[in-house]
């Protein structure tokens, strides 16, 4: 049964395109063949003019764009308008061949041929240029292939018949039937919803983040709530438009739960913990975290990982699980200033208060330590052979690194010392030899 639907929309798929090229005159006899080779040279002719004053017009029109500055949408929109201009000639090229032809002739069947071809470029014109105002070079490609596609086929009167056929080739399973038509169907249903949930995803997105009262963790998670269930409305929304039952799903829906219980607890896991990290904002953009050995400043919040700019201008993306499962130093969770800390040591022979004012003064020198809360320095102990100081200071932007400003600061205390003659002790070795040593010269 299925074979002879299949033989039968083939046979009229066939009867169709015979019916087509008799229709618009196409033809190798001796009375017809004639108008069909003037119909193939007036569109050879038209693309030839529209590729030759294309190419005259290009350097012109590229002058006047570069002439444009400061308005980036006008240009976007002249470029794609560049790009099309063969096209738009060739439009233009065809129908000038059509009202020609029709002075010539006085049969509607003459002209046909050249008649479809201008419609099928006008419809190329049209589609391009829409589908080159979408940002993705292969979705962009996609659309305007499939779109032309279905609309060349309508202008050709070939829609029906290759439907029909579409639809022969396909599969029963029960209540539902899986066909090349369904197939295309879905694709074009699901490739257009979900472009659809991820422009508007992205589109609220950015409304949320330019609200000022929310609270940085709050905007991303409300943000990735929003994509979500965009996202799960168009996936089942284009399930019920190609006509599948969602309690066919429940088997498939069982066997994908068997596979995220065994081989993706890692992922949900850290899909999890995302969630968690959002809602208990512990982190969030823009702070500066340890993890590990790993410091650097919180980029971006994504659904699996954490993204962190270190000060080399490396990335590291940390699984969101490490965040919850481990020990991590939040520098800037309450508040953005940071206490540092300078060790070192001076001789016995130093007067500790000159020491303490002079790595006082050192630490307020170096601009990017806070002068309140004030610099302070502390004895801390009396070893074998200095003693032991500590410099405590404060800064208020760890996110632009904490070793370069604690190098400002041992830079300023070594100058401050060595002014004061102040001593920094440091180990001594001596090498004691018991007796005497006795030489000897070998030849």
């Amino acid at each position: 049964m299925e074979k002879e639907v299949a033989e039968k929309a083939v046979t009229g798929v066939f009867d169709t395109v015979v019916k087509w090229f008799d229709q618009f005159g196409i033809s190798f006899s001796e009375t017809m063949f004639a108008w069909t080779f003037g119909q193939l040279a007036v569109i050879a002719f038209a693309w030839l003019m529209a590729v030759l004053v294309a190419r005259m017009l290009d350097k012109p029109v590229d002058v006047q764009m570069r002439k444009i500055h400061g308005n980036r949408s006008l240009l976007r929109v002249l470029i794609v308008l560049r790009k099309s201009i063969r096209a738009f000639l060739m439009v233009v090229f065809l129908w000038i061949g059509i009202g020609i032809i029709a002075q010539v002739s006085i049969f509607t069947s003459r002209r046909q041929l050249v008649v479809s071809a201008a419609s099928l470029a006008t419809a190329w014109l049209i589609i391009s240029i829409a589908s080159k105002f979408i940002r993705n070079r292969f979705l962009s490609k996609t659309v305007a292939v499939t779109a032309w596609t279905v609309a060349a086929l309508n202008i050709l009167g070939l829609l029906p018949a290759t439907i029909e056929m579409l639809d022969a080739a396909g599969i029963q399973f029960d209540t539902f039937r899986l066909s090349l038509l369904v197939v295309f169907k879905g694709v074009v249903v699901f490739s257009l919803l979900v472009w659809m949930a991820v422009a508007g995803g992205n589109f609220a997105d950015e409304r949320i983040r330019a609200i000022e009262d929310l609270t940085p963790s709050l905007k991303v998670l409300a943000g990735k709530l929003i994509k979500a269930v965009l996202l799960v409305t168009a996936v089942f929304g284009g399930l019920s438009l190609i006509g599948i039952d969602f309690s066919a799903l429940a088997v498939f829906g069982g066997a994908v739960g068997l596979g995220i219980g065994f081989g993706l607890q890692k992922v949900v896991s850290n899909l999890i913990s995302g969630v968690i990290l959002l809602t208990d904002k512990s982190i969030k953009p823009g702070d500066v975290i340890t993890v590990g050995d790993t410091y650097g400043r919180i980029d971006q919040l994504a659904a699996r990982y954490v993204s962190v700019r270190a000060r080399d201008g490396r990335e590291y993306l940390v699984p969101n699980e490490d965040l919850i499962t481990n020990q991590v130093i939040n520098w800037t969770f309450s508040e953005h200033k940071v206490r540092l800390d300078v060790h070192f040591g001076v001789s016995y022979d130093s007067d500790l208060y000159q020491v303490r004012e002079l790595a006082i003064e050192a630490a307020t020198a170096v601009t990017r330590v806070m002068k309140k809360p004030a610099a302070v320095c502390h004895v801390t102990e009396f070893s074998d052979s200095s003693i032991n100081l500590v410099l405590r200071f404060w800064v208020s932007d760890p996110d632009k690194g904490v070793t370069n400003v604690r190098g400002d600061v041992f830079l300023e205390l070594w100058q401050a010392l060595k002014k004061a003659k102040v001593e920094i002790p440091f180990p001594h070795r001596q090498m004691v030899v018991g007796g005497p040593l006795e030489i000897k010269m070998t030849k």
